[in-house]
């Protein structure tokens, strides 16, 4: 089985930052597509960030384009979101996620539906 924690969030004031950091084990880490995604109340899971099983590839939603950046360490079997110039609409649970389909090396998946591991979340509140 795949554990995935997360780790980073808390209280931040708008226009601040914040670093989230997955770690996963129980598999081979560097084999899987990793994303990142969030869900504010009331709202549906919303697709943030993904990054290819190698890291050469990522994609970003365009609602954090140029504000977020995700990276993994195969090393370290982490993968991070770095969160620049955060607005109070960010405030939301944010998870990682794993897909476990062994893919091409520079695939990178777009949708919550592709990724079958979840971790339980951590919460990132963005103050006015």
């Amino acid at each position: 089985q795949v554990q995935l924690v997360e780790s980073g969030g808390g209280l931040v004031q708008a226009g601040g930052s914040l670093r989230l950091s997955c770690a996963a084990s129980g598999r081979t880490f560097s084999n899987y597509p990793m994303g990142w995604f969030r869900q504010a109340p009331g709202k549906e899971r919303e697709f943030l960030a993904a990054i290819s099983r190698s890291g050469g590839n990522t994609y970003h939603a365009d609602s954090v384009k140029g504000r977020f950046t995700i990276s993994r360490d195969n090393a370290k079997n982490t993968v991070d979101l770095q969160m620049n110039s955060l607005k109070p609409e960010d405030t939301a649970v944010y998870y990682c996620a794993l897909d476990r389909t062994l893919r091409a090396s520079d695939y990178v998946p777009a949708y919550a539906t592709e990724f079958d591991y979840w971790g339980q979340g951590t919460q990132v509140t963005v103050s006015s």
